[in-house]
């Protein structure tokens, strides 16, 4: 199969980390419009909670992170043959979740289908230098990743990455 398949690295199907719900100390959601401007919207939240949430030493990674999430939502997740129909939600939503020692993002899309690390094929010749890298660059930046689907009214999956954010004595 060589070293581009799909089985290269393989998300885990999983719900979110291990964390209580009920002990996050601070949560932010953005819903996200299914243009490529959404990444650079997704950023610029990413950047204003981290900021406010004095963790901003952790920046440079989440928001590549956030940046590659967002990316293949719209990319990968978003129906391209038809036009989407008319919801009262935005398809992809940003959810930033802060424990005392954890940082979680969150990226929700309308596909139930698992993430693909490497998917050229799909891509025309210009996309295929990019297409799958993003999740290379996420399991290299985050502590640990991982995506879920979503059951309810909802549908979709969520995928995530989770940050150590230790102390910053």
């Amino acid at each position: 199969m060589g070293t581009n398949g799909s089985t290269m690295l393989e998300p885990l199907r999983q719900g979110l980390p291990p964390l209580d719900p009920s002990t996050v100390s601070n949560a932010a959601s953005c819903a996200l419009p299914a243009r490529y401007e959404a990444v650079r919207e997704a950023r610029q939240f990413s950047r204003r909670t981290l900021t406010q949430w004095d963790i901003g030493d952790r920046f440079d990674d989440v928001c590549l992170v956030v940046s590659e999430l967002v990316t293949n939502a719209l990319r990968h997740a978003l129906p391209t043959d038809t036009a989407p129909p008319p919801a009262q939600e935005p398809p992809v939503r940003l959810h930033l979740m802060r424990w005392t020692e954890r940082l979680v993002c969150a990226v929700r899309d309308p596909s139930r289908e698992s993430p693909v690390a490497y998917d050229a094929e799909e891509f025309s010749e210009d996309f295929s230098a990019e297409s799958g890298r993003g999740l290379f660059l996420v399991d290299s930046f985050s502590d640990s990743w991982g995506w879920h689907p979503l059951s309810g009214t909802l549908g979709g999956k969520v995928v995530w990455a989770l940050f150590g954010l230790g102390s910053a004595e």
